[in-house]
């Protein structure tokens, strides 16, 4: 007889899922627009403007690093709100921007904020979820951003080339307010830290910064992050060089509908066939899209790409994220949320500086391959870090002792 499952989609989780997105939304918005509106505003070099746009992860990895080691004893609630406010006070601050000094501070700040309002949101989340629906539960969770990073780049360039730059100042701050107010009605659960718990988790010790049981598979998901900062940050340019403009302008949507549509089946596989089943095929697939990436030379091959690239990279986010929470200990899962988006931040917020001194050297073709040829290594590394020692995870899940 087959166990009733455990509910997922529960008003809380809908409210956290509501407030993650509109929080990356905000984020997408701006990001692509700063370089502009540095430009334009403050005369700013074309460095100096990409510097007011990466700035903010600079930002978010200082607020992650604080936010995982805080957020247990200061509580996920107030970790949040802290959070959520901060960011609705420093979108409202770019109104009185006055120069590219005080535009660099304030985004950095701003990334501090939004690291600790979704370092906070992502372990809401994963206590959410039933520990039955974990690989579900974290790939629909993920769909949050998925969406927001579909829509929230192309929103943003519209409006800045249809009203101004200031607009969207002013809807990021309505989203900002309407985040803190969701986040009232939204029943958070509390960990209670034993005595020998806060003990642990005080003290400038490397453990009290990143979780060690989600280290191996946030290294496997800073090399995937390093190869689709190549996407984020270089496809534009690729597109031009090869005459695959309009085609590079709905890879990205073609991507995120890969992603929404294969969630919940790569989710399921996760909850019942353990972590390997879907992660082995996921970076062969990511491989391939590299490969095909490399090779378009029609709008039909890249769209392709991006649906392996979907299948591959969006497989991955959702599932070791999801490993890394499963491999923790219960109190220490906002550590690991914030260690799991620590290597990912880096992999996508300096990536495209070190692949900067590839391209030169190899053109975009051969920059394109050489990450396909990284990425088709990974499955070793993989194996050595993470897939021996999950081999038994589907015994596991059935509910076989295999200790």
């Amino acid at each position: 007889m087959e166990q009733k499952k455990e509910p997922l989609w529960t008003k809380d989780f809908l409210l956290v899922f509501g407030v993650n997105f509109l929080l990356f939304l905000s984020f997408y918005l701006l990001v692509v627009i700063i370089p502009v509106y540095a430009k334009g505003e403050f005369n700013a070099s074309t460095s100096m403007a990409g510097l007011a746009s990466s700035i903010f992860v600079v930002g978010a990895l200082m607020g992650r690093l604080f936010g995982g080691s805080a957020i247990e004893r200061i509580g996920r609630k107030k970790l949040l709100f802290i959070g959520l406010a901060a960011f609705l006070v420093l979108t409202l601050l770019y109104f009185i921007i006055n120069s590219l000094a005080v535009l660099l501070f304030i985004r950095l700040f701003h990334g501090i904020a939004f690291a600790l309002a979704s370092t906070a949101t992502g372990t809401i989340a994963a206590s959410l979820i039933p520990n039955s629906r974990r690989g579900e539960g974290t790939g629909y969770y993920g769909v949050s951003i998925i969406i927001a990073s579909a829509i929230g780049p192309f929103i943003g360039l519209l409006i800045t080339d249809r009203i101004s730059a200031e607009a969207n100042f002013i809807i990021c701050s309505v989203l900002a307010l309407v985040t803190l107010l969701a986040a009232l009605f939204m029943n958070i659960p509390r960990l209670v830290l034993t005595a020998e718990q806060m003990k642990e988790m005080k003290g400038l010790k490397l453990s009290n910064f990143l979780e060690p049981k989600a280290v191996p598979i946030s290294i496997i998901s800073f090399v995937m992050a390093l190869g689709y900062s190549s996407v984020l940050s270089y496809l534009t340019f690729y597109a031009k060089e090869i005459d695959l403009v309009e085609a590079a302008s709905l890879f990205f949507i073609v991507y995120a509908v890969v992603v929404i549509l294969s969630r919940p089946f790569t989710g399921r596989l996760f909850d019942v066939k353990g972590v390997n089943i879907v992660m082995y095929p996921a970076i062969i697939a990511y491989a391939i899209g590299m490969v095909l990436l490399s090779q378009a030379h029609s709008g039909i091959i890249l769209l392709l790409a991006g649906v392996f690239i979907g299948l591959g990279y969006g497989t991955l986010q959702s599932s070791s994220q999801a490993l890394a929470i499963k491999l923790s200990p219960a109190h220490r899962m906002g550590l690991a949320t914030s260690t799991f988006y620590i290597f990912v931040d880096i992999g996508i917020g300096f990536g495209p500086f070190a692949l900067g001194f590839i391209t030169p050297l190899v053109g975009f073709r051969g920059m394109y391959l050489l990450i396909a040829a990284m990425l088709a290594a990974s499955v070793v590394l993989y194996h050595l870090l993470i897939g021996r020692q999950q081999k038994n995870s589907w015994e596991k899940a059935e509910g076989v002792s295999v200790e």
